[in-house]
């Protein structure tokens, strides 16, 4: 049923819902709440917690006093009860002082933050007191949304959904069901949602990111065993190509990195098709294994190719490969291929494809377009590989017969998880890191610590050096209490000197201009980055020295750790700034293991301790598996569970062919493993 059926939902709404991929009532169903307001009972000033989200009740003393620096208009009153005062700050709220009244009681609720002996509050949320003892105690759904669509205007329309949409028929078999004491799919949804209270979201989202790892691994496990062991129809041979580069090479491979060569050689010389993944940490050296496997490749008479997630990853490879070929006379004859490539020099790189005369292909996901073919394609490398789906790893590696795959990854995930999501591969790790590296300066701070961090941004820019911001939203309104990477860029460019170029990327953008951007960071005409997480790939700019990650209390340590990958990875000194707006014990503990160490499989194994099943709130989904509810970390006892359960069926039914298992069979045939569609399920 189009979104439109439904009440209150015009072509214009629809238009705001489809920026969210939301099309049909169906997928209404699967757009989970991304976090839930719980309104707990106000408190006095004197019992609030410092660095927790409070409610207080309290009326406005003094003067509502209003000032403008440049394009921000910053207002700052004070609320009292009889315990004491907190100074409340809006920015760009000027009307509040026409529509706040002194001597009226409000609720405000924010959170609370302490700048020497005073409380402060910034943008609160103002209630009338009758009005907040109505919410207090609930749980109410919050949506990430799109300018001009309301959480309002989604709860509506989700309870309407659950109204029209048809039950879906249970696929987990029964003994699942009963074993584990499963509620049903469609009430898991629901509560979801609309949970009754916090029991019951737990309840209802265990059960879904077990259908969810359960139905991957299934795909996982049956795909593997079709591939279990294919003949290596392109066999080779060592060749002295590679053993001169490495002699050559100014710096010396780690232990880490000849062990790895060595596993990847044998696989390229044995009986049966490479399935590997290469797992090593930001930094590690897993580019220069992948140039030295392309190389033995075209040594032995084969084509190889790389496929790397953005164009300017591809491009910064290609150039990389270039430099090695013009500095060591490499015999090899690399093309590349992207979105943006003009229809001129496509069709000359397609007809050198097609020859042979391109040995190396380097691009994007162009190198799975049906026109692409190759000569005698027998090696396909993959880097940064969570970007791929298994499905597009299998298009390419379907450009040739039986071809050898060996993908990329720098999510450090601890070995007990890697052997369960990466099911069809073998893992080499890479945990070492060369020697010349110089190691990350960290910091985790309170918000109380901005205004020294833009001094220090501001000096870094001037010594000639780069910046990253990382925001987890994209625009305001999307989450309450958020950075949002708009709001940021506006507020940066009032704040730092006019002479600095900042400029805001993020995923609503289009693929040409995130490029842009990107290319415009990496060639230095842009100072300052403000950013999503997109910038966790796809992008190396040496010269970028400053990382600071706003609302890092939102991120798992994984992912905030990939993000630090960003930086040191030049000449000079690098410093990554997380600034939590939590300062919760156990909250700022988590944070400043980033502090620890810059070993990414240590915090990878840190974050799988810290995290747990009723670890619900506040925590974006780590590293870069994403499921629709599953959090590898977090869910990582619900994903041995799946995973133990999958081996026991296969074990017992192959083939999925008794009678109980038919629904289960017919899903697996209308998915697909690299992300299962739960909304035509």
């Amino acid at each position: 049923m189009y979104i439109t059926a439904l009440k209150g939902i015009g072509e214009k709404t629809a238009k705001l819902f489809g920026k969210l991929d939301i099309i049909n009532a169906q997928d209404l169903l699967h757009y989970y709440p991304r976090d839930y307001e719980q309104f707990a009972p106000y408190v006095p000033v004197s019992e609030a917690a410092v660095g927790e989200r409070v409610a207080i009740r309290g009326i406005i003393t003094g003067n509502m006093s209003v000032k403008h620096i440049r394009n921000l208009s910053i207002m700052n009153f004070t609320i009292q009860d009889a315990t004491g005062s907190v100074q409340m700050t809006y920015f760009n709220m000027p009307y509040l002082k026409n529509s706040l009244k002194k001597g009226t009681y409000y609720i405000f609720r924010g959170l609370l933050q302490q700048k020497g002996n005073k409380l402060i509050m910034e943008q609160a949320q103002i209630y009338k007191p009758d009005e907040y003892e109505k919410m207090t105690d609930c749980m109410l759904p919050k949506y990430m949304l799109t300018k001009g669509l309301s959480n309002n205007a989604v709860t509506k329309a989700v309870k309407q959904a659950f109204a029209v949409c048809p039950e879906k028929e249970e696929f987990l078999p029964e003994s699942l069901l009963k074993g584990y004491d499963f509620i049903p799919r469609k009430d898991a949804m629901y509560q979801m949602h609309f949970p009754d209270n916090k029991e019951k979201l737990v309840q209802a989202r265990s059960r879904l990111v077990f259908d969810e790892f359960f139905l991957f691994i299934l795909m996982l496990r049956r795909m593997k065993e079709e591939n279990h062991f294919l003949p290596n129809e392109y066999k080779m041979i060592e060749v002295a190509d590679t053993s001169r580069l490495i002699e050559a090479l100014p710096y010396n491979l780690t232990k880490a990195q000849l062990k790895v060569w060595s596993e990847i050689q044998n696989d390229l010389c044995g009986d049966a098709v490479m399935n590997r993944l290469v797992q090593g940490d930001v930094g590690s050296g897993k580019t220069i294994l992948a140039f030295l496997a392309l190389i033995m490749c075209t040594a032995n008479g084969y084509q190889g190719a790389l496929m790397a997630p953005t164009e300017v990853l591809a491009k910064q490879h290609f150039e990389a490969l270039l430099e090695l070929k013009k500095q060591y006379k490499l015999r090899i004859n690399p093309v590349l291929l992207t979105g943006s490539t003009s229809a001129k020099d496509r069709k000359i790189i397609y007809a050198q494809i097609e020859n042979g005369e391109a040995d190396i292909v380097i691009g994007t996901h162009a190198l799975i377009q049906e026109k692409v073919l190759y000569h005698n394609l027998a090696l396909v490398i993959t880097d940064e590989q969570h970007r791929f789906g298994v499905r597009q790893r299998e298009t390419l590696a379907g450009k040739g017969k039986s071809v050898h795959v060996l993908v990329m990854s720098a999510t450090p995930i601890p070995r007990t998880l890697a052997i369960i999501l990466y099911g069809d591969l073998h893992i080499s790790v890479l945990d070492e890191l060369p020697a010349n590296r110089l190691p990350i300066k960290n910091c985790v701070v309170n918000t109380s610590y901005r205004e020294t961090a833009y001094r220090f941004i501001t000096k870094e820019i001037e010594a000639g050096r780069q910046v990253y911001i990382i925001c987890p939203m994209v625009e305001a309104g999307e989450m309450e209490y958020l950075e949002d990477v708009i709001s940021y860029t506006a507020k940066l460019k009032s704040i730092l000197p006019a002479s600095v170029q900042v400029s805001a990327l993020h995923g609503k953008m289009k693929p040409t201009e995130k490029n842009r951007i990107m290319e415009e960071f990496s060639a230095h005409h842009i100072d300052v980055l403000v950013s999503t997480t997109v910038i966790e790939v796809g992008i190396n700019v040496p010269n970028a020295t400053v990382m600071m990650v706003e609302n890092a209390e939102r991120f798992g340590l994984a992912q905030l750790h990939q993000l630090r990958g960003r930086v040191g990875r030049g000449e000079h000194q690098s410093y990554c700034i997380f600034i939590s707006k939590s300062e919760s014990k156990a909250t700022m503990a988590r944070l400043k293991i980033l502090n620890e160490s810059n070993d990414g499989f240590y915090i990878s194994s840190q974050d799988l301790k810290l995290r747990g099943p009723g670890d619900l709130f506040g925590i974006r989904q780590s590293g870069d598996l994403k499921f629709e509810l599953g959090d590898i970390f977090q869910d990582a006892s619900v994903l041995q569970q799946a995973s133990d359960e999958v081996d026991k069926l296969l074990a017992d039914d192959p083939d999925l062919s008794k009678s109980e298992h038919v629904a289960l069979r017919n899903v697996l045939e209308s998915s697909d493993v690299n992300t299962v569609d739960f909304r035509t399920i």
